[in-house]
């Protein structure tokens, strides 16, 4: 069984910059496959980016060039490195495992706004 915890969400303003952690406790986290994905308000929940355990990268159009995922499998955990941040980033961000059955986390509230 996989537990997930997100952290590194908050207050923003426009343009500036988070860093969302996921960390899970695994022994085999090497071998996950790992989704960040936000869900805003009356939204459905879309993904942000997804790692492999390979190091392949996947991002949402909306964020390609301003958010960077990546994996210490050291620490089992993924982080999502969030830049120049807009107003519609504001969302909880929730990493995901992606295996049958998947895992969440509880998520992280990340606010963008003056």
């Amino acid at each position: 069984q996989v537990q997930l915890v997100e952290s590194g969400g908050g207050l923003v303003q426009p343009g500036g910059s988070l860093r969302l952690s996921c960390e899970a406790t695994s022994s085999i986290f090497s071998v996950f496959v790992v989704a960040w994905y936000r869900q805003a308000p009356g939204n459905e929940r879309e993904l942000v980016a997804r790692i492999s355990y390979t190091g392949i990268r996947n991002y949402a159009d909306s964020v390609k060039g301003r958010f960077t995922i990546s994996r210490d499998n050291a620490k089992s955990t993924v982080y999502l490195e969030m830049n120049s941040l807009k107003s519609e980033d504001t969302a909880v961000y929730y990493c995901n495992v992606e295996r049958t059955p998947a895992y969440w986390g509880q998520g992280t509230q990340v606010t963008v706004s003056s």
